[in-house]
């Protein structure tokens, strides 16, 4: 049984959709810049069709990202960062909880309006069901980690200390980039969604540029390139 287009009732070629999709959530860019960087190269679309485009295909982009590196067994089950970053909605203090390995590959976002215990037994059990139980989790101070790990059976898996924690500090930047750049958030609906999508592109295109040289960097940057035009494909 073939699966369904998702583009079937769209006007708009399917390359423009994930072009703009790709500039909106990769780049620290709101949905005018996208407008207009989309007009410079002779595409004449509205800030509210590529909105619409973000909302309609972004999740389902992200979600075909998720699966084929969970299937591809390219999370890993050694060591994971665990931090929380505040958020602010409407003016009320959010939290964001992430899980980070140790490569800088985001495995999961949550939204809380707390960060007790519930809160951090809510994002660990989200997180292990989908991606397993690693070695070790690498926290900060906060009292609900311990309490949380004790719950679910692994207190003596847990890590703290000075610096120890620096893989997850450093990959809140990339996402604050893009809160600065959306005016903030209105919903925690809207700030999980986005943050889910963001971290599955974010891991999707992080090639770790340090890590190797310009001839690999370059093949795997268009590796990655490719294989998000051929996202949605029937």
């Amino acid at each position: 049984m073939t699966k369904p287009d998702p583009f079937r009732y769209f006007k708009t070629s399917r390359e423009i959709i994930r072009l703009a999709v790709m500039l909106y959530v990769r780049f620290p860019l709101s949905l005018r810049n996208v407008e207009d960087l989309l007009h410079e190269r002779g595409i004449d679309v509205s800030h509210e069709a590529i909105r619409f485009w973000w909302h309609r295909f972004g999740p389902m982009f992200a979600a075909e990202i998720r699966k084929r590196r969970i299937d591809g067994l390219k999370s890993s089950h050694w060591r994971w960062h665990l931090d929380e970053m505040f958020v602010k909605i409407n003016g009320e203090r959010h939290y964001l909880w992430r899980a980070v390995d140790h490569e800088g590959e985001v495995l999961e976002s949550f939204v809380t309006k707390t960060r007790d215990k519930k809160s951090a037994l809510k994002f660990l059990k989200k997180a292990m069901r989908k991606h397993g139980r690693p070695e070790v989790f690498v926290t900060d101070g906060l009292a609900s980690y311990g309490a949380a790990l004790k719950e679910v059976g692994a207190a003596d898996r847990q890590e703290t200390g000075r610096w120890l924690n620096n893989r997850a500090e450093n990959s809140h930047l990339p996402f604050r980039r893009r809160e600065r750049a959306m005016l903030r958030f209105r919903r925690m609906q809207s700030l999980q969604k986005f943050a889910a999508v963001h971290s599955s592109v974010y891991n999707h295109f992080n090639q770790e540029r340090s890590l190797s040289t310009r001839p690999n960097f370059k093949l795997n940057r268009a590796a990655a390139l490719a294989e998000w035009r051929g996202l949605g494909a029937a």
